[in-house]
């Protein structure tokens, strides 16, 4: 059955419906950078206030700024802005459900000035974001803002025709202020530290450079909550579609893949209003940063000591990493021994109790994550998910070894090459340049761990980290992953 409004209350009894009728809710939020990730987390907790009967005012609005944005305009277009979340999980508690908190999209490439239109309208309340971690344009080695992009000189040059993230929130904002509208509360909802601040940081910068007194108003009127996120969110296959539409006859050309397991803690500062989501889940605090280094040190961090080894090894999704004895000791070991004792307390969680989940999530046979999702964008996830770990182990004299291995797993990831001889494609913006700086085996560690956007000055500058880098990329080349393994575990 083809999933439009017409059809949806033709389909299986077990796919869950709306609650709610789509010409009754109104749209309050607008969201850059539709994808799996923003559909299986801010729309499906959205899409479950919306089921309980409140919230019917705060649908959300689509907007696409890539060129890339457009196929999925268009089979979302295509069905009514309908979805279905697809649940995958091995213990059987899943859920296939059809979201409805999407009621539109937008895209940049079509007309700039209905998306700024959009943006300044007094309905839209907050605008969100899942742009990537590389999206906000600051340089990881000092924190500033890349002004130089060519993006970034365009909008500048352009402010009626922006490309950029910025140039179109600056614009909208602008608008609004000449209007008398209020502000809209700005929500990042992308997976890096304090994203909140990160993002306030760069919306001034830019609107610094624009020469009015714009950014005085958006720092007095414009709110930046931060947000701890994590929902695994695999790339939707054909597979995927085919095995929806085989168990309970979706036929949905886009629907999103998810694990069950999903949590959003998020810092209660809004300034124009916000859904009670805390009704279906999310938990609201004063301060986000503890449960942010728990998720990023220990998720994210783990996910790339996993998946760099893993595929080199030849493995190509997480579970198969995770079926490895040998990967899995040694991520327990590098959660329990490098990044566990640097974390603070974290209220209502229990630390082994957590990580102990991720084991289990990590090992969802039914999701098959795909390791080519998890290692790409390395340049830009480094920075956040495994340097300041390495930093703190260098700062308090501890063993570095088992660190110093996500480093050169991907070190060695980046020559394109498994330990099979198969050949990959690197997934990563920067790719070319990171690939460059591994050619030669006797500059790597001088070349790779030198750059310092990526990898700040203290770990170039601790000559026991660059000795264990050193040993690593020798034994991943001479022995292999699991040899390595055996030696650094003992």
């Amino acid at each position: 059955m083809k999933l439009n409004q017409q059809n949806l209350y033709r389909l299986a009894p077990e796919v869950a419906l709306p609650a709610y009728t789509l010409s009754d809710i109104r749209q309050g939020i607008a969201h850059i950078g539709v994808g799996g990730f923003h559909r299986a987390h801010q729309a499906y907790y959205t899409d479950a206030l919306m089921n309980t009967g409140e919230g019917l005012d705060w649908a959300i609005c689509g907007i696409g700024l890539r060129r890339e944005d457009r196929r999925a305009r268009d089979d979302l277009q295509e069905q009514d802005y309908l979805f279905t979340l697809f649940e995958l999980g091995d213990s059987g508690e899943t859920e296939v459900r059809v979201v409805g908190a999407i009621r539109d999209m937008l895209l940049a490439e079509d007309s700039a000035q209905a998306l700024i239109d959009k943006l300044a309208s007094p309905e839209i309340r907050i605008v969100s974001l899942t742009i990537t971690e590389g999206g906000y344009c600051i340089d990881d080695s000092n924190g500033e803002f890349m002004a130089h992009l060519p993006q970034i000189q365009h909008d500048l040059a352009n402010p009626a025709a922006p490309l950029t993230v910025f140039g179109f929130l600056c614009a909208a904002l602008a608008k609004r202020r000449a209007a008398g509208t209020p502000a809209f509360t700005l929500m990042s909802c992308d997976n890096l530290p304090h994203n909140g601040a990160v993002t306030r940081k760069a919306l001034l910068a830019f609107a610094a450079l624009r020469g009015d007194d714009l950014q005085e108003w958006i720092e007095h009127h414009v709110s930046f909550p931060n947000a701890m996120v994590d929902r695994i969110t695999p790339m939707t296959s054909i597979e995927h579609r085919l095995q929806l539409a085989d168990k309970h006859g979706v036929d949905d050309a886009w629907p999103v893949v998810c694990e069950p397991f999903a949590q959003w803690v998020l810092e209660d500062k809004f300034v124009s209003g916000r859904p009670a989501w805390e009704k279906v889940g999310v938990q609201f605090t004063d301060d986000v940063t503890p449960y942010e280094d728990m998720k990023i040190k220990l998720l994210n961090g783990s996910h790339l000591a996993l998946t760099y080894l893993g595929f080199l090894k030849g493995y190509r999704f997480v579970n198969e990493t995770m079926n490895d004895p040998l990967l899995v000791r040694y991520m327990r070991a590098y959660m329990d021994l490098d990044v566990t004792p640097q974390l603070s307390p974290v209220p209502g969680i229990e630390l082994t109790a957590y990580k102990n989940t991720l084991v289990t999530r990590f090992s969802n046979q039914a999701i098959a994550d795909q390791l080519e999702r998890v290692c790409s964008d390395g340049s830009s996830k480094f920075p956040k998910f495994i340097v300041p770990t390495i930093n703190r182990l260098i700062a308090d004299g501890r063993d570095t070894k088992r660190a110093a291995l996500v480093v050169a797993a991907w070190a060695l990831y980046l020559k394109g090459v498994d330990e099979n001889g198969d050949t990959y494609a690197i997934a990563d913006p920067r790719a070319a340049f990171c690939q460059a700086l591994v050619l030669d085996d006797a500059l790597m560690a001088q070349r790779l761990l030198g750059v310092e956007e990526i990898f700040g000055t203290v770990i170039p500058r601790s000559p026991e980290f660059v000795a264990a880098f050193e040993w690593c990329c020798d034994s991943l080349r001479e022995v292999g992953v699991s040899r390595t393994l055996e030696w650094v575990l003992v």
